[in-house]
């Protein structure tokens, strides 16, 4: 092995070691100095984008995971990579064409699988959506167990059990307030962030005006108010009844929360981010 090439190791070596113990800034550094070596190291471009990732840089980690897909075809972790993100920042024709170009180059990677289940749900095909989920679930069964499917009869029974841990004060509160189930956010409600919150992993949403922005001079801010649970999410972290009822209490508190106009900061001092 030559000198440039043990050297391009040491480096990729270097920015592994800094992701694995948190420091991005440094394997950024290490794989900029290894493709100044070698340009098209695909490796190299993997751990940069995975580095830019981390430092929430998104059109760097985008450009990253393309240069290391062209450089290297088959790598099937970088194409799912850079399909999740496109499914998280809601480019889903984007993300369809590389999670299935990622399902192609190796079908045994459960991630693309995953990755395209949260697409088809997108879409609003829940067949597709489930089976995908189940081959993510054969091949990982403990990164991706396959979800307990939660009727509306399981999540109404859940919600009476949570609202009733509610002091009386909440409840009464809550009287004018409709907590409704929906499969997944919508596209308008991921949007309402920068960058799109994940598809995947929203729980919860409050809809409406909060007890601290209601006002006389505005009718339209005592127009009812509602609490959105969604399903499938929920369905991915409950693997049994008791872990339902902790992840419905802790989001319907947060969003409660924001109905008595409490922001971001003050839920995560409760404990209830």
């Amino acid at each position: 092995m030559s000198d440039s090439a043990q050297t391009v190791l040491d480096h990729l070596e270097h920015a592994d070691l800094a992701l694995q113990s948190g420091d991005p800034e440094a394997a950024l550094e290490s794989c900029l100095q290894a493709l100044l070596l070698e340009p098209r190291n695909d490796e190299a471009l993997f751990l940069l984008a995975e580095a830019h990732r981390e430092l929430g840089d998104i059109e760097g980690a985008l450009e990253s995971y393309r240069r290391c897909v062209l450089a290297q075809p088959q790598r099937a972790d970088a194409w799912t990579a850079l399909g999740t993100m496109h499914l998280f920042l809601l480019q889903l024709e984007e993300a369809r064409r590389t999670l299935n170009r990622a399902i192609r180059e190796d079908p045994g990677n459960p991630e693309a699988w995953y990755a395209r289940a949260l697409l088809r749900e997108r879409r609003e095909d829940w067949e597709g959506a489930d089976r995908d989920m189940a081959r993510a679930a054969r091949l990982d069964p403990t990164t991706y167990p396959f979800p307990v499917l939660l009727t509306d009869e399981d999540l109404e029974a859940a919600i009476e059990e949570v609202l009733g841990t509610l002091h009386p004060t909440l409840r009464d509160y809550l009287a004018n307030v409709a907590i409704l189930v929906e499969e997944v956010p919508s596209e308008e409600i991921l949007r309402q962030y920068d960058p799109p919150l994940s598809p995947g992993e929203l729980l919860g949403y409050f809809s409406g005006h909060s007890l601290l922005e209601r006002s006389i001079e505005d009718p339209w801010s005592h127009l009812p108010a509602a609490i959105l649970l969604f399903r499938r999410p929920l369905q991915r972290y409950a693997q049994d009844r008791e872990q339902l009822v902790k992840e419905l209490r802790t989001t319907i508190y947060h969003e409660v929360g924001h109905f008595l106009g409490l922001e971001e900061d003050d839920l995560e001092d409760r404990g209830l981010e």
